[in-house]
């Protein structure tokens, strides 16, 4: 097995360096590559990822910025494992943390598996972002009939294939709520790993907003209540 971890990068010249090595320095139970998009950052994170030797490294470059979605888009398109996940350049995660992911799927216990993030003072900048993001998760429960616990998380790991099915529209951080209610709808029931996190403050460069909280929800009930695909994917987590 294959796994593509894909880092869509904004404007992140200060963590970018340490964000690679970490990514790079985790002991895997498999074969990786890490493909990084550039989405058309303005500072110097383009001059360091054409600076990078790694070879399991592969850097892609917008243009122009274009959002979260649309990054995720061009590195899933551009990935060549059986798996991927995402990580973000922020440090907020810990790359150690995706061969526990990784071990419900070699274990063929699951097919997708999130990353469930703990939130406490140590670990989040703000209560109503901790608010906001178990007020979507609630609603996405409520909606389809499910308890997922971390909606938002950035860890979502699946194979290539079936997000590539998922056909996902949203340019920004809309992207994560479209991921959950096409697979939820599909009757996809990720399975939850806890997973380490550390928020960073709107000082260190956090974008999300209360804005990007109503569009996932808008999004949610956008999918709940589309007609469904007429050869729908079921493959259900095992209880």
């Amino acid at each position: 097995m294959k796994l593509s971890i894909l880092m869509p990068v904004f404007n992140e010249q200060h963590r970018l360096e340490e964000a690679l090595k970490q990514a790079l320095d985790v002991r895997y139970p498999c074969e990786i590559e890490l493909v990084v998009v550039d989405d058309g950052s303005t500072d110097r994170t383009g001059e360091i990822l054409r600076g990078a030797t790694d070879a399991r490294l592969r850097p892609i470059f917008h243009p122009a910025n274009r959002g979260k979605g649309a990054a995720i888009k061009t590195a899933v398109a551009e990935a060549t494992g059986e798996y991927m996940v995402i990580l973000d350049a922020d440090l907020e995660y810990d790359p150690n943390d995706i061969p526990r992911l990784l071990a419900p799927v070699l274990d063929g216990q699951a097919e997708v598996v999130y990353g469930n993030r703990v939130f406490g003072s140590h670990s989040s900048f703000s209560f109503w972002y901790v608010m906001g993001n178990k007020g979507v998760t609630t609603a996405a429960n409520m909606l389809y009939n499910c308890y997922l616990s971390d909606l938002e998380t950035c860890f979502k790991l699946m194979p290539v294939a079936l997000y590539r099915s998922l056909e996902i529209r949203s340019r920004g951080f809309g992207m994560e709520a479209e991921v959950t209610g096409k697979l939820l709808r599909r009757r996809v029931r990720p399975y939850e790993v806890a997973i380490t996190y550390h928020a960073r403050t709107r000082e260190e460069g956090k974008k999300i907003t209360w804005r990007d909280g109503v569009q996932a929800l808008w999004i949610l009930l956008r999918e709940r209540l589309r007609r469904p695909p007429a050869a729908a994917t079921t493959t259900a987590v095992p209880a």
